[in-house]
């Protein structure tokens, strides 16, 4: 039996899965832009340019290997640096940003 319709089947999903790591990456990026560079230092995180290299790494990364063969590999290599700055890092800069005795 011969199933050509699995082969498909994956591609979609690897194109969805570099679409939506894509998405996250272009969020972080931007979100990271928008941050200053003292609110890293009192979050007690990386550098801004560490997270902008970092996050813009992973989204040109992810671009690139979406316009030519969505790789598993690559795409969980740069969802998880984006995992890593919006679940870590965004919180607690944005913490940061409304100073120490807000809630």
């Amino acid at each position: 039996m011969d199933y050509p319709w699995v082969f498909s089947l994956v591609r979609l999903i690897d194109i969805a899965l570099a679409l939506v790591v894509a998405g996250l990456a272009v969020w972080a990026f931007v979100d990271c832009l928008s941050k200053a560079p003292e609110q890293f230092q009192r979050a007690f995180k990386r550098t801004k340019g560490f997270w902008l290299a970092l996050t813009g790494g992973s989204l040109a990364f992810t671009v690139f290997t979406l316009l030519l063969n969505p790789s598993l590999f690559i795409l969980l290599i740069a969802g998880t640096a984006v995992g890593v700055y919006l679940a870590d890092v965004r919180p607690a800069v944005g913490l940061e940003s409304k100073g120490p005795n807000n809630w």
